[in-house]
């Protein structure tokens, strides 16, 4: 239930009618100020490598409330100190204490932050989860794969992994020598609910009906995540924090690391969705999640059609399928997470009627 500021002037002139009535429409029209929240990683607030709807909330908003953020980086301290590449001070404190304190881990590595409890979320809502800011949290980063995983599983008999310094004040980082990458688009690469209760723990690896791991760079700052919701409050968590990735995400990660981001969240009872939506300030996304990559590509196809039936009813779905192939891109989200993503953007720009 909203909270109100309710505010009676001259309350002594007036009859009990009118005020009751002055309530009424002050308790309309002025809510108070949504608040704003700050949650830090810790070995309180992290879980590590799953979605369940049975973890208990480390936090708890009201729709339209704020949070600021912070997902930890998941390499090994051990790791980043060894490496050389930045000193030993670089490594938070959080990012040690988890790792020194979380046992229970997997099937995933994913450092989650969470789960917020969103006042009002109920199954069968949508969640509405705004990205208002997204920031470097820590001067390095890393990228790995393995064999037998990544876009060419066979291909590669060793391990490889780097840890990459990040430059704050430019924002870019050099992969190799001679090669800069511009870090202006970080961004979640795990933002999720908890799953419906009788899926029990699942990995955080693959995204599904709980949204989880897209892996999507396109749900960066200034995007809205839409998401169903499966248990009261929803509970949501994220992390898989990456400063800079590919459409695809071909070897198995990006340059991960920390992040701090800003976010609004929002309980939807106007919307009904089975799978996870987004929006830019230009495009409408759709997504396609499934094993086989045609598969998901059919998918993202399908929701195409639907979305554009769906918001303009004078449109048929034979003229929607015409429109997704003139004006819609599908991307490649990534390629390495067990179920594949492709996602459609859909641009607002060419529904000019009313």
């Amino acid at each position: 239930m909203p909270k109100y500021a309710i505010r009676l002037r001259n309350r002594r002139t007036l009859s009990t009618p009118v005020i009751i009535v002055a309530v009424l429409l002050a308790a309309a029209a002025t809510p108070l100020a949504a608040a704003e929240h700050t949650l830090m990683p810790s070995p309180q607030t992290v879980h590590i490598g799953h979605f369940d709807a049975t973890i208990k909330p480390v936090l708890t908003v009201e729709s339209g409330d704020t949070v600021v953020l912070v997902a930890s980086d998941h390499l090994d301290p051990a790791v980043t100190d060894q490496s050389g590449v930045v000193p030993p001070s670089a490594v938070p404190e959080y990012t040690r204490a988890i790792n020194r304190e979380v046992k229970d881990r997997g099937p995933s590595p994913h450092f989650l932050t969470g789960p917020i409890f969103v006042n009002g979320a109920m199954p069968g809502d949508v969640l509405e989860v705004r990205i208002l800011d997204v920031q470097l949290a820590i001067p390095y980063g890393y990228n790995q794969h393995r064999p037998g995983a990544g876009g060419l599983p066979n291909e590669f008999t060793a391990p490889f992994r780097r840890v990459i310094p990040l430059n704050m004040q430019s924002r870019t980082a050099e992969l190799t020598g001679g090669v800069v990458v511009p870090l202006d688009r970080p961004f979640f690469g795990t933002m999720g609910v908890a799953p419906p209760p009788a899926m029990g723990r699942i990995s955080s690896g693959p995204p599904g009906v709980h949204t989880g791991n897209l892996d999507n760079k396109d749900l960066g700052a200034g995007s809205i995540l839409y998401m169903p919701v499966h248990v009261p409050g929803a509970l949501f968590s994220v992390g898989d924090a990456h400063a800079a990735q590919g459409h695809g995400e071909v070897d198995g990660g990006a340059i991960e690391t920390g992040l701090r981001g800003r976010f609004q969240f929002i309980v939807r009872k106007d919307m009904k969705l089975v799978w996870p939506r987004g929006e830019t300030a230009t495009h409408w996304m759709v997504m396609g999640l499934h094993q086989n990559l045609e598969e998901a590509t059919r998918m993202a196809i399908r929701e195409t059609l639907d979305f554009i039936t769906g918001r303009f009813p004078h449109i048929t779905r034979e003229e929607a399928y015409m429109i997704a192939t003139v004006a819609v891109d599908y991307h490649i989200t990534q390629v390495v997470d067990g179920v594949k993503g492709v996602h459609g953007m859909i641009p607002k720009a060419i529904f000019t009627a009313p």
